[in-house]
């Protein structure tokens, strides 16, 4: 935040425990303490190389690998720190790994109460039921071992669409099965079509490219498209930075049909002559608003600009959401073919009604008060906490495990290895509390979270909903709180009012105050 002095540079692991931090007012503006710290799990990344906001960043690919900045969060800088050599483990490939799930929760069914509205030309008609489709069985049978037993809005209606081989835009809220409504239609498609079985090639040509603004969110795709395609000659493959370029290069040899990538990795490899583009019939972007906004717009202009990407009449487009700023559907046309067909469930960029939220009037002074206050009062359940700056994820988790509150962390500036073990330490319930920046606050789908809590507010409505919808999905309820800063929050006011009465909850009287002073 603006009013306040970032905290200065944290060390590796747990070398600054020891020094002791005798700027607590550093973070929150509270009186001077000298605390110390006790070591903080797993380890810290670099704390803050250079930038404060954790916002995805772009770059040319090559300056990419060489460190100056990398897909997903704005990683690392020119001429600092080692060569990644990171080499990520190899997912479980047994068949009950493959097709692991969670539960719908007690609301699912209310999804189909929301309005759908489907713009542009003779759009097709609605899908009822999986078995509606003319798919193969085999993609029938990994459906439902897959744990989907009839599809939400954003599927019954997406799934004829793409089938049909038509562009789409498709907005509908978090948690509400959009990767199965892009990954199940274009695995029917493939199968139907007929592919090449992967083989080792130096270049391989993949049909399908889906791409994503984090590494995390990128990963979840992969691990999704692997249940679709069990049992097939498909060969889905994922490749992300902060990962040995020559372990990505290996995986694509091997073959790959449907090729799952953040941007940087992406533009790397089809630099090096490891991808062929001729061969696309889909293009994914997942995340799209964020895709074609400042951050990885020139990357996707880059990727369809190539001479062997096929014209955007000789491929199809497929864009999801759950936010569409209209700048951005403005920018989506230049990508989609003009008759392209625009899907939209509920409100636009709503929020989802399952999460219960609730604004707090919190000053800088009060917000790690606050915080303990509630984490105590809703013991070990997983909690999901975002803050606006790599260095006070690192802070906030540490002054969490000194309270006795098992928290780990992640941002941009932490290795790939550090983020990967945060996750599944989250995941597992080794730490009931994750702190993060906005590059968590997308796509991530983690069971069982049952509360999101904003220590700082993000600067757009977008982000705020995105970040929200970590808790509330498929179907079960989930609790978002929001400590609202009136010296850093007020722009804030008025687009808040507008998401808490579209979710059909509560807005304060202050909110309303401070929305039209």
């Amino acid at each position: 935040n603006s009013q306040h002095q970032p905290v200065s540079s944290f060390g590796r692991g747990r070398s600054f425990a020891a020094k002791g931090f005798q700027e607590r007012n550093a973070v929150d503006g509270a009186s001077t303490q000298n605390r110390g710290f006790k070591g903080f799990r797993g380890g810290f990344g670099q704390g803050g190389r250079g930038r404060q906001r954790d916002v995805p960043q772009s770059g040319t690919p090559d300056s990419r690998e060489r460190g100056v900045l990398t897909d997903g969060a704005g990683e690392a800088f020119y001429g600092r720190g080692p060569k990644v050599t990171y080499v990520p483990p190899p997912p479980p490939d047994d068949e009950q790994a493959i097709f692991a799930r969670y539960q719908t929760g007690m609301n699912f069914d209310k999804y189909d109460e929301n309005v759908v509205e489907v713009s542009g030309l003779d759009p097709p008609a609605a899908l009822m039921s999986f078995a509606d489709t003319n798919m193969c069985h085999t993609l029938t049978v990994n459906i439902a071992k897959a744990g989907y037993s009839k599809p939400t809005p954003v599927q019954k209606y997406s799934i004829p669409i793409i089938l049909a081989g038509r562009d789409l835009m498709a907005c509908a809220q978090t948690g509400s099965g959009k990767t199965a409504a892009f990954l199940v239609p274009v695995v029917a498609q493939m199968m139907r079509d007929g592919v090449t079985a992967s083989s080792f090639k130096e270049q391989q040509e993949p049909e399908c490219i889906i791409t994503a603004p984090t590494r995390e969110l990128i990963n979840q795709i992969f691990l999704e498209a692997r249940k679709f395609v069990y049992g097939t000659c498909i060969r889905p493959v994922v490749i992300y930075g902060g990962t040995q370029t020559d372990y990505s290069i290996r995986q694509v040899k091997q073959g790959c049909n449907i090729l799952c990538a953040t941007p940087g990795r992406l533009l790397d490899i089809i630099g090096r002559g490891k991808i062929g583009l001729h061969n696309v019939k889909y293009l994914v972007l997942d995340e799209a608003d964020r895709m074609l906004d400042m951050g990885f717009g020139a990357d996707m202009k880059k990727l369809v600009s190539f001479p062997d990407m096929p014209q955007k009449e000789k491929r199809q487009t497929l864009m999801f959401s759950a936010t569409f700023p209209e700048e951005v559907q403005r920018l989506a046309c230049e990508f989609l073919k003009t008759d392209f067909l625009f899907v939209v469930v509920g409100h636009a960029g709503g929020a989802c009604s399952d999460v219960q939220q609730n604004i707090l009037q919190v000053s800088q002074y009060f917000k790690r008060d606050k915080l303990i206050e509630i984490l105590h009062s809703i013991g070990n359940e997983r909690t999901l906490v975002f803050v606006d700056t790599k260095k006070k994820a690192d802070f906030i988790a540490c002054f969490l495990c000194q309270e006795n509150i098992p928290a780990t962390s992640i941002h941009g500036d932490r290795e790939q290895r550090e983020r990967e073990i945060a996750l599944r330490d989250f995941r597992s319930g080794k730490c009931s509390v994750l702190v993060a920046t906005s590059v968590a606050a997308r796509g991530l789908d983690i069971e069982n979270v049952q509360h999101v809590i904003n220590f700082d507010l993000p600067s757009t409505i977008e982000e705020y909903v995105h970040r929200i919808g970590r808790t509330g999905r498929c179907g079960n309820t989930g609790k978002a709180v929001g400590f609202f800063d009136n010296n850093s929050d007020g722009h804030l006011a008025q687009p808040l009012i507008k998401v808490l009465s579209d979710a059909q909850q509560e807005v304060p009287v202050w909110l309303t105050e401070v929305a039209f002073e």
